[in-house]
């Protein structure tokens, strides 16, 4: 019978096995998602055993990452973001340059084009929102200066993946795509034409989508059933996303950070989020197993130098760089040592970026393996780097 409920049975093992692996990991004192990557690779096809349905896995990621693109809109508020932008904005455009050369420069030396090589480093360039929030918070200080600017760092870092995840489609056959091209004397029109769309979308949320959404919520809220405002804010979510993508050719996670960013605006916001919550998590949970389901084993032991060389650019190379422009920009020790803690690991949005470039023919898989293997490691040790962290600052 579990044959022919695929869905149900993807959904019941990846939620069971990464609440078995998610237990352990909080256990070790590891981030939850190391939890979740590893009961992804437990339900893959390189690892024995049961093997989950991986085309619903990844429309099941699909939801998962509209709903954490919503939630990170819910979360942007400009002023946040204009308080700290004489550091975060020029801090974080410096360190994804240099991380991004750095993985281009690998990607090189593995024989890599420059299109495969730029959409690699700027995976290996962008940290994780998800487990960035969770060590400030353990540590309490998401309201700290130092936290503030951490998150407006990061907040940069997400609108460029956001502005790349526009951009690479069309640009595809420029970067190399085996499976997408465009002519090059037709690629300016392509480009403007899917710029005009972006500007389009924008345009219609920002002048309607900002009266009518909050007007949503406040319709359901004034109804006194927390169903129909839980509904509501689901609605919005899937449906701008959806219809971002149906009509204007705009990506779902482009579409559900507008529709999250929108609603932000409105009084019940907070109440928006707090109500979504519970889904977020359950489908981002499915995220990463999916991801986790992509992953070879393999790779650590036929290819470990490419591989200890991605953990070098995440761990190492984001650290220094990060460390070097803080203080760069007049900032102190402590300020500095936190930011390089904060970015030395990745996650969403790198599987994001890195998935889109190899179903796009940009990348060739092992690049996918590298990645996975290099966010695995890389958010493992992230803890350990925030402990000794907070050693240095106790001596100091």
């Amino acid at each position: 019978m579990a044959h022919d409920l695929p869905l149900i049975t993807t959904i019941a093992a990846g939620l069971s096995m990464a609440l078995i692996l998610a237990i352990l990991a909080h256990r070790l004192r590891l981030p939850l998602i190391a939890g979740y990557l590893a009961a992804g690779i437990a339900l893959g096809p390189f690892t024995p055993g049961f093997v989950a349905d991986q085309h619903i896995a990844a429309e099941l990621a699909e939801l998962g990452v509209i709903l954490l693109m919503f939630g990170t809109g819910l979360h942007f508020h400009p002023r946040d973001l204009l308080a700290v932008r004489a550091i975060a904005i020029p801090g974080a455009l410096v360190q994804i340059a240099v991380a991004t050369a750095a993985g281009a420069g690998l990607a090189h030396l593995l024989g890599w084009s420059l299109g495969a090589g730029l959409i690699f480093g700027l995976s290996l360039s962008v940290a994780s929102t998800v487990v960035l929030m969770r060590a400030l918070t353990d540590r309490k200080m998401l309201k700290t200066p130092r936290g503030q600017i951490a998150v407006g760092w990061l907040v940069v870092e997400d609108l460029v993946t956001v502005v790349a995840l526009v951009l690479i489609p069309p640009l595809a056959g420029l970067l190399g795509s085996a499976t997408s091209s465009v002519p090059m004397a037709e690629l300016g029109w392509v480009l403007l034409w899917t710029l005009g769309k972006v500007v389009a979308f924008v345009a219609l949320m920002l002048v309607v989508g900002r009266r009518v959404i909050p007007e949503i919520l406040h319709y359901t809220a004034l109804t006194g059933e927390r169903e129909l405002f839980r509904l509501s804010v689901l609605a919005v979510a899937l449906g701008v996303a959806y219809g971002a993508s149906t009509f204007f050719g705009v990506s779902f996670a482009l579409g559900a950070f507008f529709a999250g960013m929108v609603m932000s605006g409105s009084t019940l916001s907070a109440q928006a989020t707090k109500d979504v919550l519970p889904f977020r998590d359950a489908f981002a949970v499915l995220f990463f197993v999916s991801v986790g389901m992509l992953f070879d084993p393999a790779v650590l032991w036929t290819n470990p130098l490419p591989v200890l060389a991605t953990i070098g650019v995440i761990v190492v190379v984001k650290s220094v760089a990060a460390f070097g422009i803080t203080r760069a920009l007049g900032y102190d020790r402590p300020t500095a040592a936190t930011i390089a803690a904060a970015l030395s690991q990745i996650g969403e949005f790198s599987f994001i970026l890195i998935v889109m470039g190899t179903n796009l023919g940009i990348l060739p898989e092992e690049a996918r393996d590298y990645v996975v293997a290099g966010a695995l490691v890389s958010i493992i040790l992230n803890p350990f780097l925030f402990d000794l962290l907070d050693r240095g600052l106790a001596r100091a």
